[in-house]
Parts: C-alpha cells; sequence; structure tokens
C-alpha cells in the first residue's frame, strides 16, 4: 500500500448523523465514508480500494443554520422495472409535487487534510502496482475526476490538491473533542446486505485517527 494525502476543502458541508430522522444534522468533521468517496471520485476501479488512515482538521468547526427545499421521493425500481418490460412507462418525477421544505444544521467553511492508502487486489487486475500510483498521481495533480467530489451532500462541491510534502502546510488546529460514535464505512463483506460499521472518534490537537487497527489498539489500553 502506498500513502497519499489530499488537502479537501469547501464553503459547506453536511456529513449527516444517522440518527437524525427527519432534519439533517452534521457530524463535526468529515466522516471517513465521505473522505474516501472524495479519493474514489479522482480514481475508482474494481482491483482498488482506498483506506481513509486521517484526517487533520485545518479550519474551525463553525455551523450554520439553513432552510432548503429537497425531493420527498424517489422513482421506484419497480416502476423501472415495468418500463423495461413493457418498453414505455411514465418515469418522471414532478418536482412541484414532491417538494418538502427541510432545516440543516451544516458546516461552513471547512478544511481538511485527509491521509488514505492505495491498496491493490492483484486478482482483479494483475497489473503492476505502479500504474495505479502513477494514474492517481496525474489525475489528482490535473485536477481530473470521474465525478465531481463533494462534502456529504452533492450540491456542497469539493475543492481539493494533493500534498507531497508537510513542508509550508498549515498546521491542525488546536483542539481536542470528544466526536462520539462515527460512521467509519459499510462493510461490503456480503455484498448484497452491506453493514455500517461506527467507531469512537477523538479529535486531538485537531487530528482524528481513523485507522481501525489504531483505534481498537487504543480502546484495548
Amino acid at each position: 500500500m502506498k500513502r497519499y494525502v489530499l488537502e479537501i476543502s469547501g464553503d459547506h458541508a453536511c456529513f449527516t448523523r444517522p440518527e437524525m430522522k427527519v432534519e439533517r444534522v452534521s457530524y463535526d468533521v468529515i466522516t471517513p465514508s465521505a473522505a474516501r468517496a472524495v479519493f474514489d471520485a479522482i480514481l475508482w476501479k474494481p482491483a482498488i480500494r482506498w483506506h481513509i488512515r486521517r484526517i487533520e482538521v485545518l479550519r474551525p468547526i463553525r455551523w450554520i443554520n439553513l432552510r432548503r427545499n429537497e425531493v420527498g421521493a424517489v422513482i421506484s425500481t419497480r416502476n423501472v422495472q415495468e418500463a423495461m418490460t413493457e418498453g414505455s412507462f411514465d418515469l418522471a418525477l414532478y418536482v412541484e409535487e414532491e417538494r418538502q421544505q427541510r432545516a440543516g444544521l451544516f458546516l461552513r467553511d471547512v478544511a481538511y487534510r485527509v491521509h488514505a492508502d492505495l491498496a491493490i487486489d492483484p486478482s482483479r487486475d494483475p497489473a503492476p502496482a505502479a500504474k495505479w500510483h502513477e494514474m492517481f498521481e496525474r489525475r489528482a495533480d490535473r485536477g481530473q475526476c470521474v465525478n465531481q467530489p463533494y462534502l456529504g451532500c452533492r450540491e456542497f462541491a469539493a475543492r481539493w490538491r494533493r500534498v507531497t510534502s508537510n513542508a509550508g502546510e498549515p498546521p491542525p488546529i488546536a483542539e481536542d473533542r470528544d466526536l462520539g460514535w462515527m460512521l467509519h464505512d459499510l462493510d461490503f463483506s456480503n455484498p448484497a446486505d452491506p453493514k455500517p460499521v461506527f467507531f469512537r472518534a477523538e479529535m486531538r490537537a485537531g487530528v482524528v485517527e481513523c485507522d481501525l487497527r489504531e483505534v481498537q489498539r487504543e480502546v484495548a489500553r
């Protein structure tokens, strides 16, 4: 595995807590799964897997209350299947009929430095690891991506740049905070039934350790 570092920033972010059923309330910092999605947006292939190891918070945690319109429905898979079978079906979703207004507690003016390992499964692709390393470095440096990375919600676009040296980089914020139980990622051991994995997150001097191996060792002490 080879480690890469991205600085990820944006004007707004919402990493929604799953216990909030109606209104959106964000975690205090970016979750490992949301950080992984940014790396996936730059480079994803079946043969590779990103493992988030560390998150450094670069700006003070600030909040904003917003009320916005959302669509309260999705097109059902049953309707899609009927359209495929019959050859014609009304799959339209009328925003005026499904619009809902919801309040949200979001983050604003966020910036993180995320450390991630690029793991390669040779059984999925026998190509040398250097191929994937060069591909990611080229795409990250040129600003290329498969889809626009975002910070929790698609309307909150993320900016990113690859960090190759600590020289001249801003330090994390000098703050300790117990972040409570946080979503780490989904366990796809059973692809038909992925399970959420949570961990007890703590920010120490602006740094959140996300390597589950290290977190488990710390808990065992």
